[in-house]
């Protein structure tokens, strides 16, 4: 949808209206960029920005309504489409005249490209303002994509710097960046800078060597040392933490997390649910529930609820004692479950 949509704004194929729904702020940044390039005109752009939950929608009407004076059209953005979702009554903080914004859909002006974005997981699909929106606009779901869409989408974008990348450098990214596809574009961007002209082949190596290390990434790392009983590789993650000042509380908290993820995980696909079910039903990205399911060295329940036992006693000690703050979290690491 977005490839399509992308070309034609890029051939000038432009609708008056777009409607960006969904929570993955890649496709909303890069569909205002794209906007942004096509409509610039002798390097003159003509561009105004609302909040909608903190100004009403009258003022986006009538932004774009108003003739621009430098550019044939001008782009003009609402964000926070809070209006176009379920909503307690009472809870809204402004008034938004919602007919006029209907009857403004019938007929938008020609002279402006409006994006309303809606950064929500799902709309309210019974009210007659969504009901509008997506008649007469250009709706697109920036949503999160999934293991395989993800895959094809790392090499597009390595082609496009005429790179290529093998499967396991793809694995090694995303399971050291996650899904966030904004920070998968700029590590690639990096990588491919890196590799210079000559260079063609990404590898996982190069991939270990040049992405920045996450903290989720390294608690996930060093909980996983621990749970296979590599107590040293677990204690070395510790210590490079310790020395970037993470506090031991934090971490304790990011390796609990991890635990309850990982236990109703297991929990899940014990019940039968896919792994696509289970990243739905858990709210995580589908890589990430592979990694856990697809791990040979996989701890017991009987491991997992131990080790979520002794944390939330480091995590009382560590509220509730001072001293060698650092020492507790380190023992817990020293020993095997």
């Amino acid at each position: 949808m977005f490839d399509k949509i992308w070309r034609n704004i890029k051939n000038g194929q432009i609708a008056p209206v777009y409607c960006i729904v969904g929570e993955e702020s890649y496709f909303i940044d890069e569909t205002i960029n794209r906007l942004k390039s096509a409509l610039t005109v002798n390097e003159e752009l003509e561009m105004m920005t609302f909040d909608l939950e903190e100004s009403p929608v009258d003022l986006v009407i009538d932004e774009a309504d108003t003739y621009p004076f430098f550019t044939e059209r001008k782009l003009v953005i609402a964000k926070n489409a809070l209006f176009l979702k379920a909503t307690e009554k009472g809870k809204e903080k402004i008034d938004h005249d919602l007919k006029r914004l209907e009857l403004w859909l019938d007929h938008p002006s020609d002279f402006a490209v409006t994006v309303f974005i809606a950064p929500y997981e799902k709309l309210d699909e019974r009210k007659k303002i969504t009901k509008a929106m997506k008649q007469n606009s250009v709706v697109l779901n920036a949503e999160t994509l999934n293991e395989n869409d993800l895959s094809v989408w790392i090499r597009n974008a390595v082609d496009a710097y005429g790179k290529t990348i093998s499967n396991e450098a793809i694995d090694k990214l995303v399971e050291m960046v996650g899904a966030n596809m904004l920070q998968l574009q700029m590590e690639i961007e990096k990588i491919c800078l890196y590799l210079g002209q000559d260079d063609k082949q990404i590898t996982d190596h190069l991939v270990q060597d040049l992405v920045a290390k996450t903290l989720e990434h390294d608690a996930f790392k060093m909980l996983n040392a621990y749970l296979e009983h590599n107590n040293t590789e677990a204690l070395k993650i510790y210590h490079d933490l310790l020395r970037q000042k993470q506090e031991p509380i934090m971490l304790v908290g990011l390796l609990s997390s991890n635990i309850r993820t990982m236990n109703n995980v297991y929990y899940l696909q014990k019940k039968g649910y896919h792994p696509t079910q289970i990243a739905k039903n858990l709210k995580i990205h589908p890589y990430r529930v592979k990694l856990m399911v697809e791990n040979r060295k996989r701890p017991s329940e009987e491991n997992i609820l131990k080790a979520l036992q002794k944390l939330s006693e480091i995590d009382l000690q560590l509220k509730s004692t001072g001293g060698n703050r650092e020492r507790l979290l380190e023992m817990f690491l020293l020993k095997k479950l």
